[in-house]
């Protein structure tokens, strides 16, 4: 009975911090001039797609990252490459936005977002309403080939792609035939310029940033929530486990995206009221 009623008050007492953690990303969201949200593949993984690191359901579980992800893997062997990513890539084609990607917009919409800096290749931000979006380690739309340079802009690349099934069925470059590889940052590339110089200007001038469903472990997009704090951002950090910025954080709230974004809005939508 004891043991029960400890449990009781232990668990109302978490509730209380976190709604108390809640009150407090909303003040720092309605007082912020200029707002910034750095995203990694945990705001996706309740659309279905998996994220990288989780111990059971993680892609690098059941892969190598430098085998089948790096540039280096992809000169050598691009088949493996494909032969990864279609099935990630179909998981992609049929996900929908979640609660989570629809309060971003929302937020946006609302005037309380800038810019939404994603490590993610999915589309999921923009299909959710958000127009202000920035892809640091690129994205599924087109292709490239590494011998000539050419750039396939074709809107259907992805979807030719997913069509294939073995190794044989590989995308050629038109002008010189060599393997096209899609416009995703891998392992041993250096990230598209323009977008991380876009990245970097915004945690600069920012006055808080958000880093949410990211463990911060790949640089350089890791190194924006601290670029921001250096210049006197206050840093905000949702995600489930923790972060290697955790140190940095004014706030931390360690709960499902699907859950704790839906009620930032639904606390700030009642504050300007």
């Amino acid at each position: 009975m004891l043991g029960t009623i400890l449990s009781g008050l232990r668990q109302r007492s978490r509730s209380g911090v976190a709604e108390a953690i809640y009150e407090q990303v909303c003040d720092l969201l309605l007082a912020s001039r200029r707002t910034v949200v750095l995203t990694g593949a945990g705001i996706s993984t309740r659309s279905g797609i998996p994220d990288f690191r989780s111990p059971e359901s993680g892609i690098w579980k059941h892969a190598d990252p430098f085998d089948v992800a790096s540039i280096w893997g992809f000169r050598e062997h691009p088949e493996r490459f494909y032969n990864w990513i279609r099935p990630l890539a179909r998981k992609m084609a049929t996900a929908q936005p979640n609660p989570a990607h629809r309060a971003l917009a929302v937020l946006e919409a609302s005037g309380l977002l800038d810019l939404i800096i994603t490590q993610n290749i999915d589309d999921l931000h923009q299909r959710a309403g958000s127009s202000r979006v920035v892809h640091v380690h690129g994205s599924t739309e087109g292709a490239t080939c590494l011998a000539c340079h050419y750039r396939e802009r074709d809107p259907h690349f992805w979807d030719l792609l997913l069509q294939g099934e073995n190794a044989s069925e590989l995308p050629h470059c038109p002008q010189c035939g060599a393997i096209l590889k899609p416009n995703v940052v891998l392992f041993g590339e250096d990230l598209p310029h323009e977008d991380l110089v876009h990245a970097q200007q915004a945690a600069l001038h920012c006055d808080l940033m958000l880093a949410i469903g990211t463990s911060l472990e790949v640089m350089p997009a890791a190194d924006l929530p601290l670029l921001a704090k250096r210049r006197g951002a206050r840093l905000v950090i949702l995600n489930l486990s923790g972060t290697l910025a955790d140190h940095k954080a004014d706030l931390i709230l360690r709960e499902d995206l699907v859950v704790s974004l839906p009620r930032i809005v639904e606390l700030c939508r009642a504050r300007k009221k």
